[in-house]
């Protein structure tokens, strides 16, 4: 029986991305197992997982106890499991995982699936270099690097962080195409949710999916909203971070309270992305976002900034782009999405589209060729 151990910086990273992979590899025999901060309190990891993990790390890069603790338990955890693949998600977290088992005896197929590096176009030269200092440290211990965007895809040969043979592209972690479909979504809770959010039929609401995080930059959509000067628009904010309470303060002291709903954790995002007009990502730094794929999956335009993983899903009309912090061009978008809505609806036409390469069902193909491989199978194709 195979064995694999998936590895994040927190737990909810797995019920986010790879609750589909464990059941998955779990209905085909294989034992798999999951290790990340934050366990105890992630119920659906327990149910998903053969078994899990706590490990004593964080996201930053700079705290003790990663190197600490977390390369000691990484080791001990990997030793006594056996593995025989060992797939590793976010930068931080990759980099401690094959710092730890750089000379575990018998080591196991390491896979980093990089969900965007954290150094970039956008990026401050200084921490550009030392992300990619850590990269090409790491490389060594790295059997397969797996890129979701075609930005990062083309760094990673530039700067040769792996041999081309060790490097594979595949187009996101996955949408289920299922479960975000318009088809499936009813009229009836449209009409509940738009109830809840006190909008009649019609009114015009746009829609933000993010952590409130700095770099997800929800101030852009608070000011355009206030630029766009039209109270009868509506702007929702599903999702929970640090900020917010920060971006509900800045709301009321601009007059927007009465149009800025803040949401917080939601469970019904299909429901939500439907009942809008389209969805806006104004963010600085993405990998591939979720939320981006979620809209046009459902067929609903997007407003994002011109970056990274952005770019090359809402090229060809699948939405508008716009310069990072240009809110008059993000005001300007919502204008035309509410004035256009024959346009808005071929753009979420083409946006479905677009779709089917990062079916779910795609991905986890994918994995499946790549992890035959790495157990001594055929080379897995790289998609085009």
């Amino acid at each position: 029986m195979p064995k694999v151990l998936f590895l994040a910086n927190i737990a909810r990273f797995f019920t986010d991305f790879l609750l589909p992979f464990a059941d998955h590899f779990r209905a085909q025999g294989w034992q798999v197992d999951a290790a990340a901060s934050e366990m105890p309190d992630c119920r659906r990891c327990v149910e998903h997982f053969d078994q899990v993990f706590n490990l004593q790390w964080t996201r930053n890069p700079l705290d003790t106890r990663n190197f600490l603790q977390g390369l000691q338990q990484v080791r001990d955890l990997v030793k006594r499991g056996s593995y025989d693949i060992v797939h590793v998600h976010t930068p931080i977290s990759a980099f401690i995982v094959r710092l730890a088992l750089r000379a575990v005896p018998h080591r196991p197929k390491v896979i980093y699936t990089v969900h965007g590096f954290h150094f970039h176009k956008r990026g401050h030269p200084l921490k550009n270099l030392i992300f990619l200092g850590i990269e090409k440290i790491a490389s060594p211990w790295t059997d397969y690097l797996v890129v979701i965007n075609r930005e990062d895809e083309e760094a990673s040969r530039h700067y040769r962080i792996v041999p081309e043979g060790r490097l594979r592209y595949m187009p996101g972690i996955g949408v289920d195409l299922n479960y975000y479909s318009a088809d499936v979504v009813s009229e009836e809770a449209i009409a509940k949710v738009r109830d809840e959010l006190g909008l009649p039929k019609g009114q015009p609401l746009f829609l933000m999916i993010a952590e409130y995080a700095p770099e997800k930059r929800h101030r852009d959509a608070i000011n355009a909203l206030a630029q766009l000067n039209r109270k009868d628009v509506v702007l929702a904010l599903a999702g929970i971070g640090p900020l917010m309470e920060d971006i509900r303060v800045m709301s009321k002291n601009l007059g927007l309270e009465h149009q800025v709903r803040i949401l917080g954790w939601r469970r019904d995002i299909p429901t939500l992305i439907c009942a809008s007009n389209a969805t806006i990502l104004p963010s600085e730094r993405e990998g591939l976002p979720r939320a981006v794929l979620e809209s046009l999956a459902l067929g609903v335009p997007v407003i994002g900034a011109d970056i990274r993983g952005v770019r090359e899903l809402l090229v060809d009309g699948c939405g508008f782009l716009t310069e990072v912090g240009d809110v008059p061009a993000i005001a300007k978008a919502m204008q035309r999405i509410i004035e256009n809505p024959e346009e808005s609806r071929e753009m979420g036409r083409r946006g479905r589209e677009r779709m089917k390469a990062y079916d779910l069902t795609n991905i986890i193909r994918l994995h499946e060729e790549l992890y035959a491989e790495a157990l001594g199978g055929k080379p897995a194709p790289n998609p085009v």
